[in-house]
């Protein structure tokens, strides 16, 4: 009775209903570190966005990535495959210290599509559908304004497939985009793609 008249004075109503307000408020900012770490010497290197698992969103840290320059066809698998290398990496201390985690397999890998599939199409090592929700975000937020991603910023996502046969028989191929709704609910990627 005490606690029912305690929360009826802060204006919280008692319920006998178990009520899902959310995870708890975390202490950690998600904001992103001031600085990136220095590429390796000699690499040709571009800053890029990669986005990471912070509470229940993804968002982007600035990373400085050995990545080949320019946007082109014949630069999205070698652009997808960097930037699966950065996701699939530990986060940095700088990172970690901020709220940053990541979901991606760190065995994941990346290919271009076969022969029957649509030329900006990527194939991941891990079907769709057995990636976690967080991890297929991260990639198609990273991958989004990328060379790895369509003239429009999309990226055209299947499960591991070598011949035009499996993709036939693989689940068919999906067009992501990186909205406000995927980057706050990371959960919903697993219905946000399109069929192709």
């Amino acid at each position: 009775m005490a606690a029912a008249a305690l929360l009826s004075g802060c204006g919280i109503r008692a319920t006998s209903v178990p009520v899902d307000a959310g995870a708890a408020p975390s202490r950690v900012g998600c904001a992103p570190p001031t600085s990136t770490p220095p590429a390796p010497p000699g690499a040709e290197t571009s800053q890029v966005r990669v986005f990471l698992v912070c509470g229940s969103r993804v968002a982007p840290v600035e990373r400085e990535v050995a990545i080949p320059q320019g946007r082109s066809s014949a630069r999205r698998v070698p652009v997808a495959r960097a930037l699966v290398e950065e996701l699939t990496e530990p986060p940095r201390r700088s990172e970690r210290a901020t709220g940053f985690e990541s979901a991606v397999p760190q065995d994941l890998t990346v290919d271009g599509g076969t022969e029957a599939d649509p030329k900006e199409a990527l194939r991941l090592s891990v079907p769709l559908d057995e990636l976690p929700a967080f991890a297929l975000a991260q990639i198609v937020c990273t991958f989004s304004g990328s060379a790895a991603a369509d003239t429009n910023d999309a990226v055209v996502l299947g499960g591991p497939a070598e011949t035009a046969e499996e993709a036939e028989r693989a689940r068919p191929l999906e067009r992501f985009e990186c909205g406000t709704a995927l980057r706050t609910r990371p959960e919903a990627a697993e219905t946000a793609g399109t069929r192709v």
